[in-house]
């Protein structure tokens, strides 16, 4: 299949470089020149969890020619619906654009483009850009995993060929509840890069610290509860069964959880919200297609989504520069910790 990496930054450049050195050509597309110009003289170069370098293809939109049996999508979300028109003249009349964006952003996607056109892919790992040409992986090898699927059916035979396509890389679950498999996603993000994101930090720092680790607790409940009220099931992620080690009703369960937290996030203690990487550089982040998410959802289902809510508020103000990311915010939060 004639593929295409659309939105080639960190998550990008680390898939493109696994699936090219494994012999599987794609065009890695990304609208930063710099970093462009630097993959085609030196190639992506992988650090951080994995240690390598392989040549690529990389050009910019504006360069793109024909059409693509495949598109990954790892664009931001803030112009979706733009970036999926554009997208629309180069992908071919039966191909596949697979999002492996954060959120819930299949529906909007399909509305351009066509429901048996796009697919779903949640992925378990993350990656920050150090330069240009420089991608650092920040979750361990053994995390690299897939869970891929579409809100209908018939397309089973393709989705069977991207999953062997990303198998070279890490597991792939294709699957039969996807939107089950997207809000499991959705509660890590929510909870993690939510709370990493207020708090300027990583993943493990979220873990370790006790408060900082109640507050991402409190909002994986409003989660659970959210997703529970709209007859939402929750997958595994890579195996684990969240219900069984997050949610709870009683204390008992409740402490037991949080003492789970820094287990779970041990493989991607050193991961650093893409949202508080867009902030630190000076962009505007995708909040409301995370957090602003579980707060719609929320208001859906007749769900309160306290703590959540103020996490998008108070990213909001961070973005504004009304606030700064750091751990002083925790006593925003104080109210929700005694």
């Amino acid at each position: 299949m004639r593929t295409a990496i659309y939105g080639a930054g960190s998550l990008g450049t680390v898939l493109g470089a696994y699936l090219t050195k494994q012999g599987i050509e794609c065009d890695l597309i990304s609208r930063n020149k710099a970093h462009v110009t630097a993959l085609q003289q030196k190639g992506a170069r992988i650090v951080g969890k994995a240690d390598f370098s392989v040549p690529v293809k990389a050009r910019l939109p504006e360069q793109m020619q024909g059409t693509y049996d495949l598109i990954f999508l790892l664009t931001k979300q803030l112009e979706n619906r733009k970036v999926a028109t554009f997208l629309r003249s180069y992908l071919a009349k039966d191909g596949l654009l697979v999002t492996m964006q954060n959120g819930l952003p299949e529906s909007e996607l399909a509305q351009v483009l066509g429901e048996q056109r796009v697919a779903g892919c949640a992925i378990g790992w993350g990656a920050t850009l150090k330069e240009c040409g420089v991608a650092e992986l920040t979750s361990e090898p053994e995390a690299l995993a897939f869970s891929l699927g579409m809100l209908g059916k018939g397309r089973e035979e393709m989705l069977k060929a991207v999953a062997s396509m990303l198998g070279v890389m890490g597991p792939v679950t294709l699957e039969e509840n996807f939107i089950g498999a997207r809000w499991s996603k959705l509660l890590i993000n929510v909870s993690f890069s939510g709370t990493a994101t207020v708090l300027g930090c990583t993943f493990g720092e979220v873990a370790k610290n006790k408060q900082s680790r109640r507050i991402a607790q409190l909002i994986l409940k409003e989660c659970f509860d959210t997703g529970h009220r709209l007859g939402i099931t929750f997958e595994p992620v890579q195996g684990k069964t969240m219900e069984k080690l997050f949610n709870y009703q009683g204390s008992f369960k409740q402490k037991l959880s949080f003492r789970l937290i820094p287990l779970a996030m041990k493989k991607h203690a050193s991961l650093k919200p893409s949202m508080l990487q867009d902030i630190e550089k000076g962009k505007k982040c995708e909040v409301e297609s995370i957090n602003g998410i579980l707060s719609k959802e929320g208001k859906r289902a007749g769900i309160a989504t306290p703590v959540n809510d103020l996490v998008v508020q108070l990213i909001g103000r961070i973005e504004t520069k009304q606030a700064y990311p750091g751990w002083s915010n925790l006593e925003a939060f104080k109210s929700f910790l005694s």
